[in-house]
């Protein structure tokens, strides 16, 4: 397992709004040393706190789009994930139990797979990919509870080669932390609580959706910044 670094032990802990987790994840990565840093988000969520992390590490900006995949009848239910490359990673236990077939799974994956590539195409309209081989590449969403989809973007990184693989989230359950750690080279966490409150907004006083239009402007900023420009009034 990869070195685990977890800021607070207050489960209590709660972020003002993503850009705040954010800001105390990046103040924990800058006690690494990085090469040639890449910031990798987990759409929309996870896009203010990658952006907070880049800007104060001085890295690129990117982003994977695992897509969970729903239980039948229960949407919400993560009985696994699919990245952009149709690798899918299942909770086994909880497939086994539900009875889900294999067909379904196929089709659930399918299906998830095209909002992937109508999502992708969007954001690389504003978000230019990045080369990752050989770069520390740190991994970030806005938080975790199962750990499917964050997992199924920790393999579709990791097969990329790059120099480390770093997973930074703001809050996640413990045991999901300790699952997530052993793909990672090193793992960063504000909180990780053993009693987890069963969703990741519960933790933020601010959880609003993330929209297309605040990623766009978002990430505008971002490049802004990136380039010495100041933005246009």
């Amino acid at each position: 397992m990869g070195r685990v670094t977890i800021l607070s032990e207050d489960e209590s802990l709660i972020f003002q709004n993503r850009t705040h987790a954010g800001r105390l994840l990046a103040e924990a990565l800058q006690q690494e040393m990085f090469h040639r840093p890449v910031v990798i988000a987990i759409p929309r969520g996870g896009i203010p706190v990658a952006i907070e992390i880049a800007t104060r590490l001085n890295a690129d900006l990117d982003f994977v789009l695992p897509r969970k995949l729903g239980a039948p009848g229960n949407p919400e239910l993560a009985i696994g994930a699919v990245s952009q490359d149709g690798d899918v990673v299942l909770n086994k236990e909880l497939v086994r139990s539900l009875h889900i077939p294999e067909l379904y799974i196929e089709e659930m994956k399918e299906q998830e797979l095209q909002k992937i590539q109508q999502k992708a195409a969007l954001l690389r309209q504003w978000i230019p990919e990045q080369s990752i081989e050989g770069r520390d590449v740190i991994l970030t969403d806005d938080g975790v509870a199962t750990g499917s989809t964050f997992l199924a973007g920790l393999r579709l990184l990791r097969k990329q080669q790059p120099r480390r693989l770093i997973g930074a989230v703001p809050v996640l359950p413990r045991d999901t932390l300790v699952r997530l750690a052993s793909m990672t080279d090193v793992f960063v966490a504000v909180i990780a609580p053993y009693r987890f409150l069963g969703a990741v907004g519960a933790y933020y006083l601010d959880f609003h959706q993330v929209e297309d239009t605040e990623v766009k402007n978002l990430i505008a900023q971002f490049q802004q910044h990136r380039s010495g420009q100041q933005p246009s009034s």
